[in-house]
Parts: C-alpha cells; sequence; structure tokens
C-alpha cells in the first residue's frame, strides 16, 4: 500500500535533485532512517534504487536541453562503477557490510563531508579556476586520471552509503573543470553519472533482499513528477542558495545520525 508520508519525503527528495543534482543519497538516506526508523542496510538498499529511478526521469529533461557532458560523464564512469562493482561483489559473498553501527556510523561520516563540500564549493571552485588559467597545459593533463580517480572514491561512497553521488560528485567536478561546468552542465552531468553507479551499487544489496518495494514505490509517486519539475526549473533557476540550506540540513542530519 502507497504510504503517503513516504510520497511526501520523496517529492521533496526529488524537487531537490532535478533542480540541484543533490540529495539523491545524502537527503533521502538520513529522511529515512531518523524520521522513519529505517534499519540502515535497508535505507541504503532502497535509496539506491529510488536515486536509479527518480534521476533516470530527471535525465531524460537535461539530456534533451543538451546539457550533459558526456565526456566528463564516461571518465567519472573508468572509476566508480568497476569500484561500485567490487562492493557488490564483496556484498554478495555476504561480507559484514550490513552491520548497523558500522553503517550508520559510515552514513553519518559521509553526509557531513557532503555538507562541508557544498558549503566550501564556490571557494574550491575559485581556486581552481586560477590553477586552470595560470597553468592551464599541466591543469588539462591532469583532469582524466584526477576524474577517474574521483569517480572511484565516489563508487566506493555510493556503495557503502548510497550517499556522495550527487553532492560529493559535483564538488569534485566543480575543482576539476572550472571553466566547463556551468551551473546547468554540473547538474545534468552529475545526474546522468549516478544512475548507472546506483544501480550498479543496488545489485548487491538487492541480491541480498535488502530492497523495500513498497517504500520504494511510495517514495517515487512523489519523486517521479517533482524530479520533472526540479529538471525544468534548473534551466531557469540557480540552485545555489537550495544547495546552502541543504547543507544546513545534512549537517544536522549528520549528527543526529551519529548521535
Amino acid at each position: 500500500m502507497i504510504d503517503p508520508a513516504y510520497g511526501l519525503a520523496g517529492a521533496l527528495t526529488g524537487f531537490v535533485v532535478g533542480l540541484t543534482g543533490v540529495g539523491g543519497g545524502a537527503l533521502m538516506t538520513p529522511i529515512l532512517l531518523i524520521a522513519f526508523g529505517v534499519s540502515p542496510a535497508t535505507a541504503i538498499a532502497t535509496d539506491l534504487w529510488f536515486a536509479a529511478v527518480t534521476k533516470l526521469v530527471g535525465a531524460r529533461v537535461h539530456h534533451t536541453q543538451g546539457h550533459v557532458d558526456w565526456q566528463v560523464a564516461r571518465r567519472l564512469w573508468l572509476g566508480s562503477l568497476p569500484m561500485a562493482l567490487l562492493i557488490v561483489v564483496i556484498v554478495s559473498l555476504g561480507a559484514q557490510l550490513t552491520r548497523s553501527d558500522r553503517l550508520t556510523t559510515a552514513i553519518g561520516i559521509v553526509v557531513l563531508i557532503t555538507a562541508m563540500g557544498l558549503l566550501a564549493a564556490p571557494g574550491l571552485a575559485g581556486l581552481a579556476r586560477r590553477r586552470r588559467i595560470g597553468h592551464p597545459e599541466r591543469f588539462k593533463a591532469m583532469q582524466p586520471a584526477l576524474t577517474v580517480i574521483c569517480g572511484a572514491v565516489l563508487g566506493l561512497c555510493v556503495a557503502l552509503t548510497s550517499v556522495g553521488a550527487g553532492a560529493l560528485g559535483s564538488v569534485m567536478l566543480l575543482y576539476l573543470y572550472p571553466l566547463r561546468m556551468t551551473p546547468h552542465r554540473l547538474v545534468a552531468t552529475d545526474i546522468v553519472h549516478a544512475i548507472p553507479l546506483a544501480v550498479i551499487a543496488g545489485l548487491g544489496y538487492l541480491f541480498a533482499g535488502l530492497v523495500d518495494w513498497w517504500m520504494l514505490a511510495s517514495l517515487l509517486t512523489g519523486s517521479i513528477p517533482a524530479v520533472l519539475l526540479g529538471s525544468l526549473l534548473a534551466s531557469r533557476l540557480t540552485g545555489r542558495w537550495i544547495q546552502l540550506a541543504l547543507a544546513l540540513v545534512l549537517i544536522v542530519a549528520g549528527l543526529k545520525v551519529l548521535g
């Protein structure tokens, strides 16, 4: 049976994802843990599939508007997908990654790091812009390898906690591509990168039987129309003020999860 409370949570998260590319895991997983008392393993498993479907809907809008940077997305995938697949294999082999206390701590830490990254994003982008202009050849030569490494870090974070693909990914891309990543391109590329990553990362939890399908259906009833609305508005609005508000919420949520 569809739960309206989950639907409302899905709508809030979906709108933020469509508008900013951020929040699929960073916002939804703490909501499931704190507001609904869902176990960490189930929250991660369900959120990964929630993020995959929600971002797939949002990505279609951004793709039709021509905002996706496919070269950057492919570089991220070279790092993130193999790392996520490795975690899937480990989870499928029955490794103790689903211990509640470890998962809760990991989620709280990654959420706090995500919040700090959102707050520091403009400063990091300014630093990277100066380096890009001052040493263009050296900076550009390092971009491909650093992007793959960042992708691997994102793959690890997402597969273990479901958090990081949007928020941490956007901060990394702002630093690595300070001139290339316009706000709209950043949102679109971030969303597209996260889709196969969430699917692959979610496979291990799916095989382990940890996905709550009724919860997922309830979340998606709210998120699908909301992510469409947010994606359409993304081309007209800047999402920076929402990112700042989200960062403050994530700080409170991360501390609450750790507490």
